[in-house]
């Protein structure tokens, strides 16, 4: 899901379409409010971690969600996701083998090579079902205005160079709430970007964050490929595609055509087959991201190069005295 132009107008100056849908905006902001009250249906014996966000669309909550597998070892990390588009309405554990992202959705099919993962339209019976599995601690992917389960610790995710966007609600704006009211029930806010984005952030919104901020930036994993003068024709189908484009350039690979695909896109043999015939006409590799590749068809997934990118936190104190503080069952 990608945001449109004037949603990306500066907080203090949002356009006239932003001022149009303000009275749709308040609705929108109200509703969230009152579900989000609810008293939750279920408060697990064993830690949730949320990893949400205040914006609709991505932010980066797939490789944090990643990262903070990796950090929490040992213990035995399950991850519930309500999954995206899937057939499955769960809760179901994913299998890598048996599930494709038809049925499961692309990120819990991508997380689930890192952690058992579950999906559950209704997250409390997914987190139910983790718990009965010998979950140590869960990870709940999205789910911060799921008010269904009791967490332990709730880190909202976004974005450093995108920021709140122009601070509205949908439709005006890109949030699903108010940054003031989405981050008073925060426990921690990581920024995810490269130093400039950071300090554009903290210009930006610096004063308006209440609770702990961290930070992190995104690394290319390395795999061996020399992206330098590589011919690349790239493809995305994620929150925002621009990022994994530039990637590529920073990485000096020719990109020679760029793809922007919506959010979660299916990709079929026919797109596939036209994406292929115009990287031939260019003399160009297909390249894309680690989790696009996980809705390629079967017989495309050795034709098409993957860039698997890790969150790497800047300074990861506050995270681990906050993981450390976390109650154990």
């Amino acid at each position: 899901m990608r945001a449109p132009g004037f949603w990306q107008n500066p907080p203090d100056a949002p356009g006239w379409q932003a001022h149009l849908l303000a009275p749709l905006s308040a609705l929108y902001g109200a509703a969230t409010a009152r579900r989000i009250r609810r008293t939750p249906d279920i408060a697990p014996s064993c830690p949730v971690v949320c990893v949400g966000n205040i914006n609709a669309g991505g932010t980066g909550k797939t490789p944090t969600v990643i990262a903070l597998i990796e950090r929490l070892r040992p213990l035995n990390v399950h991850v519930v996701s309500r999954g995206h588009g899937g057939n499955e309405t769960g809760p179901t554990r994913v299998n890598e083998r048996r599930h494709k992202a038809a049925d499961v959705g692309d990120e819990p099919l991508l997380i689930a090579a890192f952690a058992p993962t579950w999906i559950a339209r209704n997250r409390a019976e997914g987190v139910s079902a983790a718990q009965q599995d010998g979950a140590d601690i869960i990870l709940l992917d999205d789910g911060f205005q799921n008010p269904s389960v009791a967490k332990s610790l709730s880190i909202v995710v976004v974005d450093a160079a995108l920021g709140f966007g122009n601070g509205r609600v949908l439709p005006a704006g890109p949030l699903r709430e108010t940054v003031e009211q989405g981050l008073k029930r925060a426990d921690l806010l990581l920024s995810i970007g490269d130093a400039r984005a950071q300090a554009h952030f903290i210009k930006t919104w610096g004063e308006q964050v209440s609770v702990l901020h961290i930070t992190a930036h995104l690394k290319t994993l390395e795999t061996g490929i020399n992206w330098k003068g590589q011919r690349v024709m790239a493809f995305a189908g994620i929150g925002y595609p621009e990022k994994f484009f530039a990637t590529l350039r920073g990485l000096g690979a020719e990109l020679l055509r760029a793809e922007a695909l919506t959010d979660h896109q299916p990709l079929t043999e026919p797109l596939m087959k036209r994406l292929e015939i115009e990287a031939r006409a260019l003399s160009a590799q297909l390249v894309t991201t680690e989790k696009d590749a996980v809705r390629l068809p079967p017989s495309f997934r050795q034709r098409v190069l993957t860039l698997p990118v890790r969150l790497e936190f800047d300074d990861d104190t506050q995270l681990n005295d906050a993981l450390n503080h976390l109650p154990r069952r």
